[in-house]
């Protein structure tokens, strides 16, 4: 859980805002370093603030930062030194309204998606790497590491060859072939292996605690805290964008749960520290996993605490986690807020991933039809009130995942080079 760093490595108190970590389960604090679980009850540890140093952030030295996540640099645990950075200079990414889909699906207050595939490696993964590489950069780590369904692998890839440093990446062999190239590109080591992606993290776990690994900053295993603090930006950004307001209701894309629960997080520190009001009556969480992979989602419609793990299918493999890390904490942000989590089958998902590129020019890949999917499915069901300004995030960019929708689409016409045959073919009217 931890690992064999030099004595004067550290982050730097006085100009991070973070204090320690803290255990999820029993509170238990920690110093801030490359520990990821709690030595008393094995529970996950998180980032934990001086909420006075977050109250001195005030909205006009956010909107005079960089135009990209860093502006948020007084909200996150490191990174407060553009120097010391590991970073691809990812965020800002586009909110896009959507009113042909919020008419499509019977909506009637404003529908936005929050498009992340905008982000350097195309997809929001590039937000949580350049925070917690920049945290490890800090504590003394010289190599980057992960288990990856795909897009980690190749944020982790890219920001490594960007720093100049040595990456080795983890992934399950059977990925999609647009995922593999878009890590192996950028010519760090990259291991397939012959299992599901449980199976990879697992196996990292077990690496990270070797003497060979003990430079390596692993981002979603001894480093995680930090990691999972850098997708509270994307919670950040979309208050900023709606001009300093928190949407009514999110729908979020859901593998380890962890995305979900800090943009949930992300509101609350808004709100907490004065940066914003929160809308009357709160707002609502939504959890959007596929048929293949959704044991958070089953958990809550059977009203259980208990995860039961899964073996994944189907085609969203970037969601595909059957032992989701952060599935309880999920559930209890979506049940304090009054949302609920659907789930979506491969046709449905195909299917949304259309809907989304013909409504609003965004092409999604499969985690991003998943959540239109489930977005769909709650409408219909009047699970979430189409009367409320919505915002989805899609997380990932549709050129990763082709195969999903390429035996769907093609050619509308095909015709001879003439004006004849252009003609016969119906395109002059």
């Amino acid at each position: 859980m931890t690992s064999t760093l030099p004595a004067s490595s550290g982050i730097d108190t006085t100009l991070s805002p973070a204090r320690a970590l803290v255990c999820r389960g029993c509170s238990a604090r920690y110093p801030l370093a490359a520990q990821h679980a709690c030595y008393e009850c094995f529970g996950p540890l998180e980032v934990d603030y001086d909420t006075a140093a977050l109250a001195t952030v005030t909205r006009e030295q956010i909107e005079a930062g960089p135009k990209n996540l860093w502006r948020y640099a007084g909200l996150l645990p490191a990174g407060q030194d553009p120097a010391a950075r590991v970073t691809l200079n990812p965020g800002l990414t586009p909110l896009v309204a959507a009113p042909h889909l919020a008419a499509e699906l019977g909506l009637t207050a404003p529908l936005w998606i929050k498009d992340d595939s905008a982000n350097p490696t195309h997809s929001f993964k590039d937000r949580v790497v350049s925070v917690a590489l920049t945290a490890a950069r800090a504590l003394g780590f010289t190599r980057y590491a992960c288990a990856s369904t795909g897009n980690l692998a190749n944020s982790v890839a890219a920001h490594a060859a960007r720093a100049g440093a040595p990456s080795v990446v983890f992934i399950p062999s059977d990925l999609e072939q647009g995922k593999v190239v878009t890590t192996a590109v950028y010519g760090g080591d990259l291991v397939a292996i012959d299992g599901s992606y449980d199976d990879v993290n697992r196996l990292c776990g077990e690496l990270v605690e070797t003497d060979e690994f003990e430079d390596t900053a692993f981002v979603n295993v001894n480093v995680r805290p930090y990691y999972a603090e850098g997708s509270k930006t994307l919670g950040y950004e979309v208050a900023e964008q709606l001009g300093w307001r928190i949407p009514a209701q999110v729908v979020i894309p859901m593998a380890s749960g962890e995305l979900l629960t800090k943009i949930d997080k992300a509101f609350s520190e808004l709100v907490e520290v004065g940066l914003v009001e929160a809308p009357a009556g709160g707002w609502r969480v939504f959890g959007a996993q596929s048929a293949g992979c959704n044991p958070i989602a089953t958990a809550l419609h059977n009203g259980s605490d208990t995860i039961v793990p899964v073996k994944p299918t189907g085609i969203a493999k970037s969601l595909n986690i059957g032992d989701p890390a952060a599935g309880l904490y999920a559930l209890e942000a979506v049940r304090r807020t009054g949302g609920w989590m659907e789930y979506a089958d491969d046709d449905e998902i195909r299917s949304a991933i259309r809907l989304l590129a013909r409504t609003t020019g965004v092409f999604a890949e499969t985690a991003g039809g998943v959540t239109v999917a489930v977005l769909r499915k709650l409408v219909e069901s009047g699970r979430l009130d189409p009367a409320a300004e919505t915002v989805v995030f899609n997380t990932g960019e549709g050129l990763k995942t082709l195969d999903a929708v390429a035996a769907q689409v093609g050619p509308t016409h095909r015709i001879k080079p003439s004006l004849r045959a252009a003609r016969d073919a119906g395109l002059l009217g």
